[in-house]
Parts: C-alpha cells; sequence; structure tokens
C-alpha cells in the first residue's frame, strides 16, 4: 500500500475531494458586519423561531444542511455521511439539529476547530474510497456558549478586554469524490497543545501556541511557506491570539505577511460592533469559509488557501477545577487545482 502520509502529522490525499457546495447562516449581529453580504440567510431573531437559544442552534444545523444540499441538487439519501458538532454539551446542537435527516452521523466536538475537524474527516474518508458524498459542518450560538461556559446572558455580566464574541452562525461544506472544486488537497491533524493559560476569557491566547504548532508542522511537512498560500485563515484567535501567532513565527525568522489572517478578525466591526477582541465559536470560522472563502476561489479570487481553525478544550467542569485550558488546530489546504502540489508554487 502507497503511503499518502507526508511527515509526522500530514496526509497528501491521492484524489483530493472536491467541494460541491457550501452554504452558512448568521444572525443580527454577523449580517452587520463586513461579511454581512457573503451570508445566505441573516435571522434577526436569534430564537431562530424557536422558543430557546438551544433550540435555534439546533435550528440553524437543519437550515444550513438544507441549502447545501439544495444549492448542488442533493437529496439528504445521497448522502453518505455527515461530521458535525458544536459546543453544547454532547453536542445536542448537532444531533438534535440533525436527527430527522436519517443520514449516517459521526458527532464530534474540537471545540472551535470542529470545522477543520469535520472537513478533514470527510475528505480523508473520501480520498480513501469508503464514501462518495460527505457533509462537513458546524454551529455555534453566543448566547447557548455564554449560558454554558461563563455567565447568562440576562445576567449582563462584564467582559474583559480579552474576551471574543461567539457568533451565532453555521456553516456546511458537502465534499465529493468529483466535482469543480475547490479541492482539498492535504489536512493536518493537531497536536493538543497546553501552555498553562487558566483564563476562559483568554481564548486567544490559549489557542494560539496550538495554531503555531500545527502551522509550523504543515510547513515543515509539506516543504511549504508563507508565500505559498494566498491565505493562511486560523479560526479564531481574535486580535491577541493573532498577534501571538505571528510573534512566534517571527521569532523563528519567519513573516506571515500580509496573507496571514483571522476569521475571528474578518466577521465583525470590532469597533464598530463594540466585539472587543473579536469573534470566536464554532460559527465563526465555519461560516467564513462558507460564505467568505469557498465562493471567492470559485471565482478566481483565490487559488490556494491553508484553513486552520483552532479549539479551546476546555469544559465547565475543568473550569471548575482550576484545569488550563489546552488548543487544538486542524489544518485543511483547499486548492483550485486537483493536481497540484504545494512545493510546485514555491
Amino acid at each position: 500500500m502507497t503511503s499518502k502520509r507526508v511527515g509526522r502529522q500530514t496526509i497528501a490525499l491521492a484524489h483530493p475531494p472536491s467541494v460541491v457546495s457550501f452554504a452558512n447562516i448568521g444572525s443580527k449581529f454577523e449580517g452587520e458586519g463586513p461579511l454581512g453580504a457573503y451570508f445566505d440567510e441573516v435571522c434577526e431573531d436569534s430564537f431562530f423561531g424557536e422558543k430557546t437559544w438551544e433550540k435555534a442552534e439546533s435550528a440553524m444545523q437543519k437550515k444550513v444542511l438544507r441549502r447545501a444540499l439544495e444549492r448542488a441538487s442533493l437529496r439528504p439519501e445521497e448522502l453518505d455521511y455527515i461530521f458535525a458538532g458544536d459546543l453544547l454539551n454532547q453536542c445536542i446542537g448537532s444531533s438534535f439539529g440533525l436527527r430527522e435527516f436519517g443520514i449516517p452521523f459521526y458527532g464530534l466536538y474540537g471545540a472551535c476547530s470542529t470545522m477543520g475537524e469535520s472537513l478533514s474527516l470527510a475528505a480523508l474518508l473520501i480520498d480513501g474510497g469508503f464514501a462518495r458524498l460527505a457533509a462537513a459542518m458546524t454551529s455555534s450560538h453566543f448566547c447557548t456558549a455564554e449560558r454554558q461556559y461563563r455567565m447568562p446572558v440576562p445576567y449582563g455580566s462584564q467582559r474583559t478586554p480579552t474576551a471574543q464574541w461567539t457568533a451565532t452562525a453555521a456553516g456546511c461544506t458537502v465534499l465529493a469524490e468529483e466535482g469543480p472544486g475547490p479541492y482539498v488537497t492535504h489536512v493536518t491533524c493537531g497536536r493538543i497543545v497546553d501552555k498553562g493559560i487558566t483564563d476562559a476569557n483568554n481564548m486567544g491566547a490559549a489557542m494560539a501556541p496550538a495554531a503555531y504548532d500545527t502551522l509550523s508542522v504543515f510547513f515543515r511537512d509539506t516543504g511549504t511557506g508563507p508565500r505559498d498560500f494566498d491565505l493562511i485563515l486560523t479560526g479564531d484567535l481574535g486580535e491577541l491570539g493573532h498577534g501571538i501567532v505571528r510573534d512566534f513565527f517571527a521569532r523563528d525568522g519567519v513573516d506571515l505577511g500580509e496573507t496571514f489572517q483571522d476569521c475571528g478578525l474578518l466577521l465583525y466591526d470590532r469597533e464598530g460592533q463594540d466585539m472587543h477582541a473579536g469573534a470566536s465559536g464554532c460559527g465563526c470560522s465555519a461560516s467564513v469559509l462558507n460564505g467568505y472563502l469557498l465562493p471567492g476561489m470559485r471565482q478566481g479570487k483565490w487559488q490556494r488557501i491553508l484553513f486552520a481553525p483552532t479549539g479551546a478544550l476546555l469544559s465547565p467542569t475543568s473550569s471548575f477545577q482550576g484545569e488550563s485550558v489546552p488548543g487544538i488546530c486542524h489544518a485543511v489546504c483547499l486548492s483550485r487545482e486537483r493536481d497540484c502540489t504545494p512545493q510546485e508554487h514555491k
């Protein structure tokens, strides 16, 4: 058997799966941000017509999957698998939202890295011949996240300057064996990295070391550098975490340049919308990928993107017990060309 491994953590897909469809959904604040025009649907009601915020998150998952399927003229029964997750305990946003579709389901928890995790696993299964069509998706909701991890919204607690705003959004990507692209050419599975950060209101600092670790591994495994990509997008490091990653690479003598950006800095007008350090949540990178990045690649705006969402692997229980906040980051290389490797464009 020919190994598809490139280095310790990276897989070069032999027959890169194609993106055949994508969709995203947001709420009021997402629609008012700089990327508001890139949402397929914006709901002014954070309840999405439901009675609770948790049910609203399930409704987002349901809506975004239907939109992605309709865009590709696909029926639910044509999907071999769904890979989905969210921030809620036991991933109830995904399982309750997707239960009526009857599609084989893998529930995932990678915190805010879940879009990268789901996209990686869907691509690996298709490349391995175990699936023809698979959906990768995730969501987050500001009010459900605040109620679970910090303070219920009605308490009106003051947020710290390092705090980020959990996006109320969802995104879905449908991958297939064949299609017009873009294509998933490489995936790098991240490692758990823990530098001892204990502040649950400073997710950027907690996740930044994991982003640095995974990006470094990807560059080393593939023999590439920042200049080989039109964009390098982390998930939701926000202002502080983004700066930390840039500083880590600068110490290595590597200039990430203007191609290095963060979904958490793109989604909102941080000053105008008072979003402090930026956006976070599973829906942050998922909505930016499926509303802004993938359509832009289809239109030829970018040829090659390294998408690397980050996650903070904490829980309310671990925080109450005084545990630190471990981070993780999964990287996915997306290209408009199927038969190329990043090294050919150095």
